[in-house]
């Protein structure tokens, strides 16, 4: 559906905004025609905050900005979607999410670990170990892809689920990392796989 499809008949609309790498939900706001307007403007999610009677940008005074990657309308044109990458906590208890500490799919987890790492590429904060993986190059990286491929195999076959899961786990960090080395991320990967599948 496209924005000539929304019914502002009564003025607001609920915004359900998601985290656009995790799918978390991260807040629940509301839109009118003219908040909508400037988020898709400025990309930076903008509501209507009934209590101050105006627009109101998230994170306007404290900087935990959602930046906008995509928006949906519902099939009854009466409730947006927003996919936003948060810039700091969402909440201004100081937590991720409007809904606290509730935990989303345990996958969610690896858009919250592509970003990490994507951040330790950027700040290379000292006695990290990932930073030290950056500094050490693509061939390192991909030699230990290389090294936690063989023992994720080997654990398949000799070890038991715990020792499975815990090299698998080196294995999709490392991978990670490798892939960020490149300029690539997991939702990368996700998307060929998607692509793959036929859609």
């Amino acid at each position: 559906m496209s924005e000539r499809n929304i019914d502002w008949s009564k003025g607001l609309l609920p915004a359900v905004v998601q985290d656009a790498d995790t799918a978390r939900v991260l807040m629940l706001g509301y839109m009118n025609e003219e908040a909508l307007a400037h988020t898709l403007a400025s990309g930076q999610v903008t509501f209507y905050s009934r209590s101050k009677q105006r627009l109101w940008t998230k994170g306007e005074s404290s900087g935990n900005v959602l930046e906008l990657v995509s928006h949906a309308i519902d099939c009854d044109g009466d409730t947006l979607l927003v996919l936003a990458r948060p810039k700091g906590p969402t909440c201004h208890l100081g937590t991720v999410s409007c809904f606290g500490d509730f935990q989303p799919p345990a996958l969610s987890f690896l858009g919250d670990l592509s970003r990490l790492i994507e951040t330790r590429e950027r700040e290379r904060p000292a006695g990290s170990y990932t930073t030290k993986l950056f500094d050490a190059g693509v061939r390192r990286i991909a030699q230990k892809v290389g090294e936690e491929g063989v023992e994720s195999a080997l654990a398949a076959v000799a070890q038991d689920e715990e020792a499975l899961l815990g090299e698998a786990a080196d294995l999709v960090y490392h991978l990670t990392v490798l892939l960020r080395a490149r300029g690539l991320a997991l939702a990368d990967v996700a998307a060929l796989l998607r692509k793959r599948h036929g859609g």
